[in-house]
């Protein structure tokens, strides 16, 4: 049967202390690198967010997301730095950068995988936790088996749901009771619908039922049966290949379409909720390499009620994209590699708030959330 745990209390590390006020700047909106000068608009926030509390260090920062309350929500991984461990892997910043919320970690009723990957705040601001990502990419390793879950939490950490099940693998993208490495997750409030990109080891999008987990449906790209066997090397200047590669996001428009990252790929393909595919379209940006492409890990849409632009962080190309939703066409870029403010190091995701405010996560060597003010 489906892998699914239901109601039981946990946790109780809710360590939200705040820390002490940051020294004043003189200038926190210019002269930054790679903002100022980028048509975008946007300009890095340099001393967002506040010092953290008690020592705590960032790990790989794999998610982000951000509730009704505007307030911040990452997941990263402790065991990915040193002297990190005693870090709360969930941690939420209020708009002015102070801890808020804390919690994660092994509990009773549920399993904790070893590396997280996305979260999700919902219209009832439950927070949900993926995990995927474990290297090697190996159905037989235990990192993979360890990394086959999605789990429901109230915003105090209170557990609600466990979607698949821990230490036992995958059956493949066909499975209707086992995930392969999840990579993110998005919830249909009106339908009570859990979309869930299921992505380094399997190839598709799978819905679930977001208070029971019971599986409603799943597919590949362009709508189709997923198929697991070797991919061809790709090329963007072959046939669009016929399957996803490491399907990494999925996030829902106000006006019922599904958007996925195919990040293997380089495109962005677009879904009616049943799976009916709608369109696709390549990363076409200009990049700080000189290079003309880029890899979609992550979208977000604006603010106003139209969503007419779709922001993308490219985490091959360390950037963020400015993307037409009508065309899919990309209109202005800005960010390059590096460890300045402004600059990016593995962005990871991103997440806006309901000011327009934009939140980017970096992973690898990033370890850190930056604010883009625009």
């Amino acid at each position: 049967m489906w892998g699914v745990r239901g109601l039981t209390v946990v946790l109780g590390l809710a360590l939200g202390c705040a820390a002490p006020e940051p020294e004043p700047v003189a200038d926190t909106t210019a002269g930054t690198p790679d903002t100022e000068d980028s048509g975008t608009g946007f300009t890095v926030d340099p001393v967002w967010p506040r010092p953290l509390p008690d020592r705590w260090l960032l790990g790989n920062v794999v998610g982000v997301a951000t509730d009704s309350r505007d307030n911040v929500w990452i997941v990263h991984r402790p065991n990915s730095q040193s002297g990190a461990a005693d870090t709360p892997p969930v941690i939420a910043f209020a708009p002015d950068g102070a801890v808020v919320e804390s919690w994660g970690g092994p509990g009773d009723g549920y399993d904790w995988g070893t590396q997280p990957h996305g979260i999700f705040v919902d219209h009832e601001d439950n927070v949900w936790v993926g995990f995927g990502g474990g290297l090697p990419y190996d159905p037989s390793a235990k990192t993979t088996t360890d990394n086959a879950l999605v789990l429901k939490f109230t915003s105090t950490g209170e557990f609600v749901l466990q979607i698949g099940d821990f230490g036992v693998g995958t059956e493949g993208s066909g499975s209707t009771t086992f995930l392969g490495q999840p990579t993110d997750v998005w919830v249909d409030g009106a339908a009570n619908e859990v979309y869930i990109t299921d992505g380094y080891t399997n190839r598709r999008v799978i819905v679930v039922d977001a208070t029971t987990g019971a599986y409603a449906r799943h597919w590949g790209a362009y709508g189709s049966v997923p198929d697991d066997g070797p991919l061809p090397r790709f090329s963007r200047e072959a046939e669009p290949p016929r399957q996803f590669s490491t399907p990494h996001c999925v996030n829902g428009s106000a006006d019922g379409l599904i958007y996925v990252c195919d990040r293997g790929h380089q495109r962005i393909q677009v879904f009616q909720t049943d799976g009916t595919f709608v369109d696709e379209a390549f990363v076409e940006a200009d990049l700080d390499d000189g290079q003309v492409g880029g890899t979609p890990w992550d979208i977000e849409f604006s603010t106003d009620a139209a969503q007419r632009e779709i922001l993308v962080v490219d985490g091959g190309g360390h950037a963020v994209h400015v993307l037409d939703r009508a065309s899919l066409a990309v209109t202005e870029s800005f960010g390059r590699r590096g460890r300045w403010a402004g600059q990016f190091e593995s962005p990871h995701n991103l997440a806006l708030d309901s000011q327009g405010n934009l939140f980017v996560g970096e992973t690898l060597d990033g370890r850190r959330v930056q604010k883009f003010v625009r």
